[in-house]
């Protein structure tokens, strides 16, 4: 499988992958090399990535706790001071090896330390492989504000490795999946209809492969998000809110990121149907599609309440207005879309009778 080049970094794959890293730290003098696990990387994963890499390196290892809740400046502060315990300087490497959490803090972490160091993503999950393998998007929540810290940085190289999927649950495969069906909403049709077919976890090489390129050919024409790049947001306005509140919440069971996006883009393809043309039969089959794989959450009214609250932090908001994305038709999206507000107790409506 051919290496993807973005603007300033390849992403390798699977055995190539290796054999690039094997390059890099070959030809590089790093001064110290870390790794960056959480617990389930390091009983899962470590061993094998250790094994694939040729030479004599002394890794240091960096653990943290799993989980969105760890995704924090404290967390970061601990990871300042163990690498500064390790001696690391500038000329140092940190290598990310673990889901979003993990390429997310630590591609902060990196970019931070010393004025940054480098730092090479290796994502352990179908999300983070599809997601925050491309794009340079670092950063750490604020409580349970998603991302709200954070800095555009890229790495050195991101290394997918689909042998690490063996070691998720059905859950974490799903939650990766939204962001595929995701990249079919906002690019292409005939890549929504290719998953909608996909029932299984099975030879996902050429599907992830896919979806990597659908994402790195919007940042290669938009890196810093002013215009094109803001499509990739789309069920994510709504999608982060729910996500946030059901962190947050003590009464609610916590979400995982694409069961929230899942969510989201039911409800922002609602307000795609009464405000930008979405055909009802395409916003019939989103939500069947949706529904069909991901658990249906009741929202109260208070719920609701404490969800739109939360849109006042969104990243994409300017000048006071929360700006959405939302489609014309699957596969043809639209940008700043002010929404008004009736229509969210609508959206919210729809999703709770389906």
């Amino acid at each position: 499988m051919d290496s993807i080049t973005t603007s300033s970094y390849a992403v390798h794959f699977n055995q190539r992958a290796y054999d690039a890293l094997n390059e890099h730290l070959t030809a590089t003098t790093y001064s110290k090399i870390f790794i960056l696990v959480d617990e389930n990387t390091k009983r899962d994963c470590l061993d094998d990535f250790k094994k694939h890499t040729l030479g004599n390196f002394d890794f240091g290892i960096l653990e943290i706790v799993s989980g969105e809740s760890q995704k924090t400046i404290p967390t970061c502060i601990q990871l300042w001071e163990a690498l500064s315990d390790g001696d690391a300087d500038r000329k140092s490497l940190l290598i990310n090896l673990g889901g979003g959490v993990i390429t997310d803090l630590g591609g902060f972490v990196a970019s931070t330390f010393k004025r940054g160091i480098a730092f090479i993503n290796v994502p352990t999950t179908l999300l983070a492989m599809v997601d925050a393998s491309v794009g340079g998007k670092t950063g750490v929540d604020l409580g349970p504000l998603k991302n709200q810290v954070g800095v555009i940085n890229q790495p050195e190289m991101v290394l997918i490795i689909s042998e690490f999927l063996t070691t998720l649950d059905q859950r974490q495969l799903q939650s990766g999946f939204a962001e595929m069906l995701k990249h079919g909403l906002i690019r292409s049709a005939a890549y929504w209809d290719t998953l909608k077919t996909n029932t299984g976890f099975t030879n996902m090489d050429h599907l992830i492969y896919d979806s990597v390129t659908i994402k790195n050919d919007v940042v290669l024409q938009d890196p810093t998000e002013q215009h094109l790049r803001k499509i990739l947001n789309f069920g994510h306005t709504l999608g982060h809110a729910v996500e946030s509140y059901f962190l947050e919440s003590k009464a609610r069971k916590t979400l995982l990121h694409g069961e929230a996006i899942a969510i989201g883009m039911i409800l922002e393809g609602y307000l795609s149907k009464e405000l930008t043309g979405l055909p009802e039969t395409e916003l019939e089959d989103i939500k069947t599609i949706f529904l069909n794989r991901y658990p249906k959450t009741e929202f109260s009214e208070t719920d609701i309440a404490g969800i739109l609250s939360l849109l006042k932090f969104d990243k994409k908001n300017s000048h006071g207005n929360i700006n959405f994305v939302l489609l014309k038709k699957i596969g043809d999206p639209v940008i700043d879309v002010k929404i008004p507000h009736e229509l969210f107790g609508r959206a919210f409506a729809y999703y709770n009778r389906s």
